[in-house]
């Protein structure tokens, strides 16, 4: 098979690029036909959930997110970053967009190495080792002709070895002249963060923020579980309480604020008194640079959950959004302010992925408890489903249930 006269028919245009080239010739040793390049294998949401949380660049996704994923939200283009071995582990941007490319299966969770599409730019970085950028007509696969695509390699800071790639994908724009140097500058950015993670591991945790930023999980839980580096500690449903709000107010707020917030009848002043003085006691113990001030009442050194799923929908990051949603705020907690803030982000959060996310983002919303009896989100995936995918069966038998109620 003579590549480049295929390339040229293909393209019409002149002479294929060397990178083309030699990846096409690659692609036609493990499909004879292109028409027959498709992807073939996508990871099962748990299996990818559990994947993503414990490789190597879920540290640095919030970063990238910052860099290209705000930027692509609304400017035809899509996000991927995908593992070492081509599969997309996070696919964020346009709306619109990534609609369109979930047809050619462009998810997260697919293989989207040479071995599995043929060339690509994610597939072609990783197999080259470099940066490369694909227009349309130059991919292997006819499933892909109609989009364009940049990715850059990331590489482990030590060994520098790629553990990933991150991708630009979409129309013209992301073969655009300010592409390449934009993916470049957040791969780079990323692998700084990389490198500065790997020093303070190997400093031992010596200092409170060598193993990053302590964090506070209250999605999805009774009580809240905060986090630094391999430290754990499980706090009260009050304790738990008690730091959401603080952080949401970082201006601090005076003790009548808070036990306003905190409790549904007046209580005298030495019932909070006495709460505060046992948490700053239990962070104090857990150090990590984790701080609770007073006059007014404040906290320093922590990060939440919860602002971290608003902060994402604000950008218009559905996934990530849910990738840090574990589910409702404290749902047995009967705090006021803690009940308005669980029943706003709840609602916030559905209405952006219903309304807009990609079925994918949706398929994942409705795996979260309070999404279950939700008919219209359900109803709403159905639509949005190809006609044959396999997860059609589960959400019609999903809708009867709920229907014969």
């Amino acid at each position: 098979m003579d590549v480049r006269s295929e390339q040229l028919v293909h393209a019409g245009q002149g002479a294929a690029r060397d990178v083309v080239e030699d990846s096409w010739r690659r692609s036609f040793r493990t499909h004879p036909r292109r028409e027959d390049a498709a992807v073939a294998s996508v990871l099962g949401e748990d299996e990818l959930r559990s994947y993503r949380e414990g490789h190597a660049l879920a540290p640095v996704m919030p970063l990238i997110s910052d860099l290209l994923v705000q930027p692509a939200s609304d400017a035809g283009t899509v996000v991927a970053v995908g593992d070492e071995r081509g599969t997309l582990l996070w696919v964020e941007g346009d709306p619109a967009v990534r609609r369109r490319a979930e047809r050619m299966a462009f998810l997260e969770g697919a293989d989207w190495s040479e071995d599995s599409i043929g060339t690509s730019a994610p597939g072609t970085a990783l197999a080259t080792g470099s940066a490369v950028q694909i227009a349309g007509p130059e991919h292997f696969s006819p499933l892909v002709e109609d989009f364009s695509c940049t990715a850059v390699p990331i590489r482990d800071p030590l060994s520098g070895v790629p553990i990933g790639v991150v991708d630009i994908t979409g129309g013209d724009l992301a073969i655009s002249g300010y592409a390449l140097p934009l993916v470049r500058a957040a791969v780079a950015a990323a692998e700084e963060r990389l490198r500065t993670l790997a020093a303070a591991s190997r400093a031992g945790g010596r200092t409170p923020s060598s193993a990053g930023p302590a964090v506070l999980s209250v999605t999805g839980r009774d009580h809240g579980v905060l986090r630094c580096g391999d430290r754990t500690l499980s706090l009260s449903v009050r304790h738990s309480e008690i730091l959401v709000l603080l952080a949401g107010n970082p201006r601090g707020l005076t003790a009548e604020e808070l036990a306003d917030r905190l409790y549904e009848q007046p209580v005298p002043a030495v019932t909070l008194r006495a709460e505060l003085v046992r948490l700053r006691k239990a962070l104090d113990g857990f150090g990590a640079g984790v701080r609770l001030l007073s006059r007014p009442y404040r906290i320093e050194g922590l990060e939440v959950d919860s602002l971290h799923a608003r902060a994402q929908l604000e950008r218009g990051s559905h996934r990530l959004a849910l990738n840090s949603y574990g589910g409702q705020i404290l749902p047995r907690s009967d705090a006021p302010a803690i009940a308005e803030l669980r029943d706003e982000l709840s609602a916030t959060l559905r209405e952006a992925v219903v309304g807009s996310a990609g079925v994918d983002v949706l398929m994942s919303y409705l795996q979260l408890p309070e999404a279950a009896d939700d008919v219209e989100a359900w109803q709403t995936a159905l639509r949005l489903l190809p006609p044959r995918s396999p997860k059609r069966a589960s959400v019609v038998a999903h809708l009867e249930r709920l229907l014969r109620r």
